[in-house]
């Protein structure tokens, strides 16, 4: 069962994502929050496996409140989807920052908002909703990036792993790398949660901010495909 708390500062948008998300057989909406502040307490104590954050609440943001539950130890296995609308783009980079797993646009079709707490909750392929690609592209092109400093912590990466953290850069899914290596799916997720660990980020979001920020990609990039089907792994 998946336990959902919800956070908007409009009572309708938490009523229609209660009554739609509570319908489903595998869900269960614990409780719902007007803004950041109630937000990180009642998470606190429902200890949700997602978060529907909306950005722009009164009385603490979704940004710091969503700060606040990523680095709470107790709250470790607690995952975020921030509500945003196109007109807020430039707040994309700063939530995976400060610990959020994905991006919803809150008049996004049902099926999709169902399915994206689904991926989100089960920890894979965190970017699969198609309007987080397009934000993030977005919102990375906006975004001076450094010159190629690949940092240290790269080191303890396979010319696979970097690879793959590549790919998952420019928003690919895991059957997209799967594809683009010559590998299996379950080998792409496999490469991606080793990469998770040794940087040590939360999830593969995190890995994106590594990737635009040390220079390893640059927006727009995509990565030469492979021509090859000779390395299995």
């Amino acid at each position: 069962m998946i336990g959902i708390l919800i956070v908007d500062d409009q009572s309708l948008i938490r009523a229609g994502f209660s009554a739609l998300l509570g319908a489903e057989d595998d869900m269960q909406v614990l409780g719902q929050a007007s803004n950041g502040v109630q937000a990180l307490a009642q998470a606190r104590v429902l200890k949700p496996n997602i978060v529907l954050m909306d950005i722009r609440m009164p009385q603490g943001d979704g940004i710091t409140a969503a700060a606040a539950i990523a680095s709470d130890p107790s709250l470790a296995h607690t995952r975020i989807i921030m509500l945003t609308t196109f007109e807020l783009e430039d707040y994309i980079l700063d939530s995976i920052r400060a610990g959020a797993s994905g991006f919803l646009v809150k008049d996004t079709e049902p099926e999709e908002l169902i399915a994206a707490v689904r991926i989100v909750a089960a920890g894979d392929s965190l970017l699969s909703p198609s309007v987080t690609r397009k934000l993030l592209a977005q919102v990375a092109a906006t975004k001076p990036v450094p010159a190629s400093r690949q940092p240290a912590a790269f080191d303890v990466l396979t010319e696979r792993e970097r690879e793959v953290l590549m790919l998952i850069g420019t928003g690919k899914s895991n059957a997209e790398i799967a594809e683009e290596l010559f590998i299996t799916p379950l080998t792409a997720k496999t490469h991606v949660s080793r990469i998770i660990g040794k940087m040590g980020v939360r999830d593969r979001t995190g890995l994106v901010v590594i990737a635009y920020e040390s220079g390893l990609i640059t927006p727009g990039a995509q990565p030469a495909p492979q021509t090859s089907r000779r390395n299995p792994d």
